[in-house]
């Protein structure tokens, strides 16, 4: 059986409990017995004193009577439940409150002796014999010019203190009961605030592990319940939507990869079987090709993403002139331009603009950004890239005046294989992934890049680099 924190926890109640109660019956009887024992001693015994020193010390005088002094250590004896002797040194009995001598008997305290308190005040027993039960006393000395003439002693029930001390003990024992019930308080509110939320918390993971994401988890609480539900909620929330990400990319990849291997597969087949003559091989020998080339790009994608994709990734950075990058990138699509008869437009900052990042990733970058502007862009159309400098930061800025990017599509385009409708006419060779590297490149570079379309006008992507040092030698030299 498997122990829960709510079973540890009313254990560990009852434990608290019962330990208490034996605590209070053992050490707690023992303190307060004592307690009680010296309290009555010390009472006693200024009693005791009181008495030597007036009453007894007079009957020594001869200044009252035995009579007198008698009737005294009755009534007190009876306002203090106890026996009060007076006797002599020798253990002669002179005044016995619960039993008057007659004048003509003598009694004596058997082996007396006063020291037997070894240095304290009081002493617990039988009294030399004199009483059948035990009796705690009390030794108070009357002394006549520094002579003891005798003792006051005072005899108090230790079976009464003991019953006082179990009064004591019972009040003990139902305060601790209240308390033990009153704390029960504490376990009513662990149920219903901990242990309950727990719970709850427990069943919804056990449903998310076994893929139930709708579970309800409903917990209305401000605290760290409340927090860890929020959050695991939320977990929750970016796992489903994890999953369905893998799910789209998987269906993406399959799709991507299908329709040229369909193609490939196609043509080679219609060739071998003599469905396309041997003089139409060198046409469709080229589609193939194409095919192929589009297989390796969606490829070399997947591998860029893939080294892409966390934050941690090791760039090589250096110092560069971020203009003469874009000179060279530009210049590698001299050719698809011709074709198109598109022209570039560059508003570069300087002659040279340094920035500190890594060049080849950059470059990657710029290529893809112009690509895409190349790909969307109409005939005798403007591409316009600009740099400009704004405190430590550059920013790099492709703009064309293509067929641009639905509203609706702006946040999406950043997704792996993602391509708007307006764009499957015009990129039959695209793999969807352009945008991703970029938007990957930039984030591990810890800089931003944003996107500013309007249908029908053309796009422009904006992204900030961190501006190099070398620049302000630049400028002390001109």
């Amino acid at each position: 059986m498997r122990k829960t924190l709510y079973l540890k926890f009313i254990l560990a109640y009852i434990i608290f409990g019962l330990f208490g109660f034996i605590a209070v019956a053992t050490v707690g009887s023992s303190l307060t017995t004592e307690n009680v024992r010296r309290r009555v001693a010390r009472n006693l015994y200024q009693e005791a004193t009181e008495i030597a020193g007036t009453y007894a010390s007079d009957l020594y005088n001869s200044d009252v009577t035995l009579e007198s002094v008698q009737r005294q250590m009755e009534t007190l004896a009876s306002y203090l439940h106890a026996e009060i002797w007076i006797i002599n040194p020798s253990g002669r009995m002179i005044v016995n409150s619960s039993d008057e001598p007659a004048p003509d008997e003598e009694i004596y305290v058997e082996n007396f002796d006063p020291t037997v308190t070894n240095g304290t005040y009081y002493t617990q027993g039988t009294f030399f014999d004199s009483f059948s039960g035990e009796m705690l006393s009390v030794f108070a000395p009357i002394t006549r010019g520094y002579t003891i003439r005798g003792y006051v002693t005072i005899h108090y029930p230790v079976e009464a203190i003991l019953e006082e001390s179990d009064s004591i003990l019972n009040i003990i024992y139902i305060m601790l009961l209240l308390i033990f019930l009153l704390s029960l308080i504490i376990l009513i509110f662990f149920t219903e605030l901990v242990y309950r939320p727990l719970r709850k918390i427990i069943r919804a993971t056990e449903q998310f592990a076994a893929g139930n994401y709708h579970y309800e988890l409903n917990i209305e609480s401000d605290d760290e319940l409340g927090y860890l539900s929020a959050s695991l909620k939320y977990m929750t929330s970016q796992i489903e939507n994890a999953e369905e990400d893998q799910r789209k990319f998987i269906a993406n990849v399959s799709h991507d990869f299908r329709s040229p291997l369909t193609s490939i597969r196609g043509f080679l087949e219609a060739m071998l079987d003599g469905t396309i003559p041997p003089e139409r091989h060198e046409h469709y020998i080229g589609i193939v090709l194409n095919e192929t080339d589009r297989l390796t790009k969606l490829t070399n994608g997947l591998l860029t993403l893939n080294n892409l994709g966390t934050r941690g990734m090791l760039l090589t950075r250096s110092d560069f002139d971020i203009n003469e990058t874009i000179r060279n990138v530009a210049a590698s699509f001299e050719h698809a331009c011709r074709e198109k008869e598109i022209s570039f437009r560059l508003v570069l900052s300087g002659r040279i603009l340094y920035v500190n990042a890594d060049k080849e990733r950059i470059q990657q970058v710029l290529y893809n950004l112009i690509d895409n502007a190349i790909k969307f862009s109409g005939s005798r159309s403007e591409i316009r890239i600009e740099t400009t400098e704004k405190g430590n930061k550059v920013m790099v800025s492709v703009k064309d005046s293509g067929i641009g990017i639905p509203r609706d599509d702006q946040k999406m385009i950043w997704e792996r294989f993602y391509k708007s409708d307006l764009s499957r006419g015009k990129d039959k060779k695209g793999t969807g992934l352009g945008l991703s590297i970029v938007r990957e490149i930039i984030r591990a570079h810890e800089e931003n890049i944003n996107l500013v379309s309007t249908e029908g006008i053309g796009s422009e992507f904006i992204f900030t680099l961190k501006r190099s040092e070398l620049n302000d030698n630049l400028d002390l030299e001109e």
